[in-house]
């Protein structure tokens, strides 16, 4: 049976895992599935393989450019606490838990392409990553609970397959506002704040105009390339923090948060301050490798895609990762960073002085990685329905259930929540403090329970698919209809050349420039 399990460890840790892979090889079966010539099935795997590459390369970067911001952050405001990272609780527990982790992956994946199969959640998820880190929660969960490792498996692999067809049919009418179409979902389990994004978006900014229509005085107009805006904000962000943190802890503490693998750090206090610049420009940087890995991905993935829903799930949608949306509005992925990050900040507050006293709740320090990529997808969706003030508002919701969540699923995580870190995303938060005290109540109850949770997400997926998605419902109408009117000219008078005009309204919709499904492979009708 090793064999087996080795087999099983392979895939998931090398295959499955790994998205770039993954993506690769569903961008080669679709264009197998399309007959097309072993040229163009190579050429087009390598390229959304690499799309997925870049998208890798410019998380990286922006990791690397925040770390020494985070340090900063933490010795200005003298916060302790856990600071959530995927990666790091995901890698702690594989060494307990790999096989298992293993096996629900893969049982969890299948179960996911039979319910996209044969349900109307036609959703098939892409994110590897995500699924891996969903297994290796779902497996904490149950085996810390004292489930045996068949239930860890099976229960687990029921739940994994069952969230991954009904996330992104949750969200995916506020998807579709953003995108303009059903070429895409989300595929990645911080739904939850991007659904509470685009809902604080419709409260709150009916008249709000899009973050991606700023008018700026003709002396900043080089701020509306987001690159050149992105890059600027973070060289203030970072000459803040640096400035605050040297007068606080002293110039030999302040020119080691420069130090990381093995660098002296800063050698005075300009060298200090001009590698605190360089940060930022390096983190501009990233954000373009991001937006381009996305752009170049979508070109491949989407037509090939086609091809394997026609051979295996008929009329299914990729499920993709966060940063898929970033190129719809991109001055709000910045928006929804900082605002997110303000939530984090103000929710540590709150734990700190309340909640930790009078619960015990631990103390979330805001990790500037999930809040970059789950604030930024967040800003994008309140913008996307409530223009600026659902862009900045709708992040900042994000930004206090990621804090708060985390410190509800330490609860649940047994000695693995003495770690100092834990997941980070929304649905890691709700979905595993929700199975974790299920669990927790005993074999044959506890099962019972774990299920009905799962069949009550999937009946809700799929009543949602049927009234609200395929109804084509628009959570941003109503503020299309609040927002000024604009006169254009009719098509009948456009047509015979005589003056006509008609009123339309303004609409947050994927502005220009933003990434357009290709169009449909011949035979495929319009």
């Amino acid at each position: 049976m090793d064999w087996l399990v080795s087999i099983a460890e392979f895939l998931v840790n090398e295959i499955l895992s790994q998205p770039a892979y993954l993506i690769g090889l569903i961008t080669a079966a679709g264009l197998i599935a399309l007959k097309k010539s072993a040229g163009q099935v190579v050429g087009g795997a390598i390229k959304a393989t690499l799309g997925f590459l870049l998208i890798g390369a410019g998380a990286t970067l922006v990791v690397g450019a925040l770390a020494p911001l985070g340090e900063m952050i933490q010795g200005a405001t003298g916060a302790h606490g856990v600071i959530p990272t995927n990666e790091a609780i995901v890698g702690i527990a594989q060494e307990q838990y790999g096989a298992r982790v293993a096996w629900l992956m893969i049982l969890g994946f299948a179960i996911s392409l039979l319910l996209a199969r044969f349900t109307p959640l036609r959703y098939v998820f892409l994110t590897g990553h995500h699924m891996l880190f969903m297994a290796t929660l779902l497996t904490m969960v149950l085996a810390i609970a004292g489930q045996p490792s068949w239930i860890v498996v099976v229960v687990g692999g029921v739940l994994l397959g069952i969230l991954l067809v009904a996330m992104p049919a949750f969200a995916h009418p506020w998807t579709k506002r953003v995108t303009g179409n059903d070429s895409v979902a989300i595929g990645h389990f911080g739904t939850a704040g991007y659904i509470a994004a685009g809902a604080t978006g419709q409260l709150v900014g009916r008249r709000s105009r899009s973050t991606e229509e700023m008018n700026l005085p003709e002396g900043l107009r080089f701020l509306r390339d987001s690159m050149v805006a992105t890059a600027l904000s973070m060289v203030l962000i970072y000459l803040i923090m640096s400035l605050v943190f040297l007068a606080k802890v002293g110039k030999e503490a302040a020119f080691k948060a420069f130090g990381e693998d093995g660098a002296a750090g800063a050698s005075g206090v300009g060298d200090y301050v001009m590698q605190s610049v360089m940060q930022g420009l390096q983190f501009g940087i990233a954000v373009a490798v991001i937006l381009f890995g996305v752009r170049t991905i979508l070109g491949e993935l989407v037509p090939a895609f086609q091809g394997i829903a026609r051979k295996l799930v008929p009329g299914a949608v990729p499920s993709l990762d966060a940063p898929i949306v970033f190129p719809y509005a991109q001055n709000a992925v910045l928006i929804g960073f900082i605002s997110s990050f303000i939530g984090g900040l103000i929710s540590l507050g709150l734990l700190a002085w309340v909640f930790h006293p009078a619960f015990g709740l631990a103390l979330v320090l805001p990790g500037l990685v999930p809040h970059f990529f789950t604030g930024g997808a967040a800003g994008v969706y309140g913008n996307a329905t409530g223009g600026r003030r659902g862009a900045a508002l709708g992040a900042f919701v994000n930004g206090v259930l990621i804090t708060f969540l985390p410190a509800l699923l330490l609860k649940v995580l047994g000695a693995f929540g003495e770690e100092n870190t834990t997941f980070g995303d929304a649905d890691f938060g709700w979905f595993g403090t929700l199975i974790g005290y299920s669990a927790k109540v005993g074999d044959a109850i506890g099962i019972v329970l774990m299920l009905l949770i799962g069949a009550v997400i999937l009946l809700g997926a799929i009543v949602v698919q049927k009234r609200v998605v395929e109804t084509g419902w628009d959570p941003g109408a109503r503020r299309d209809a609040l927002m000024p009117p604009v006169e254009t000219l009719s098509p009948a008078a456009a047509g015979s050349g005589a003056e006509g005009a008609r009123v339309t309204y303004a609409k947050i919709a994927p502005p220009r420039g933003a990434p357009a499904p290709p169009p449909p492979p011949d035979g495929d009708g319009g």
